[in-house]
């Protein structure tokens, strides 16, 4: 797979979450209690965001 870089926005929620969101892909967000846990996910979600786009 070709090397691709997103901008991704990290925000926290009322109940203490990470949300994570990529602008440039409508639709694409996750979240995580913590930032061990929100990375592999943005990255997956990244990954099916694109393959959607196929």
């Amino acid at each position: 797979m070709d090397s691709k870089k997103f901008t991704v926005i990290i925000e926290k929620d009322e109940d203490d979450f990470f949300v994570a969101s990529v602008p440039s892909l409508p639709g694409c967000h996750t979240q995580a209690r913590n930032m061990e846990e929100l990375y592999p996910r943005i990255r997956e979600a990244i990954e099916l965001c694109l393959d959607e786009e196929t």
